[in-house]
């Protein structure tokens, strides 16, 4: 687990990694079912090998889910981030395939203050790397990130 981030602890250039994550079927077929998002060539083999792929293979917001999901499992913005901006300059770069091993790679970019007191705004960049290293998603994160207590 990491340490909590606070405003004050967020330090540009700092560079956290994740532990890893086997993707599976299982996990494609769940994110299908709760999103309702059933793409043949994430439920259809067939249909993805005639597009081109080995098989079936996982929803670009499934994988930037990921992001997220891998950063919480770290635990250093669980009691300190308390809102999401959004996302800038989100590319899907890779497929991500079941059997597939990622990780996340999380750049603390930039902060600044924010004209509420005891808050500050600060950019993370996210990247979902395979084992190889192949970026599979990429992007910038704006959050709202408390001070200290």
């Amino acid at each position: 687990m990491t340490e909590q981030i606070w405003f004050e602890d967020f330090t540009p250039g700092t560079v956290l990694e994740s532990a890893a994550r086997t993707i599976t079927l299982a996990d494609i077929d769940r994110y299908a079912e709760l999103t309702g998002e059933r793409h043949p060539v994430h439920m259809d083999d067939a249909f993805a090998r005639a597009a081109g792929f080995s098989g079936r293979i996982a929803h670009g917001l499934f994988a930037l889910a990921l992001v997220e999901g891998l950063k919480a499992e770290m635990g250093g913005f669980d009691r300190s981030v308390i809102a999401s901006l959004g996302w800038d300059k989100v590319r899907f770069l890779a497929p991500l395939e079941p059997g597939d091993v990622v990780h996340l790679r999380l750049e603390l970019v930039e902060k600044r203050a924010s004209s509420k007191p005891g808050r500050g705004i600060a950019t993370e960049r996210g990247a979902l790397l395979k084992a190889d290293g192949t970026v599979v998603v990429s992007g910038d994160h704006v959050v709202i990130l408390l001070s200290r207590p």
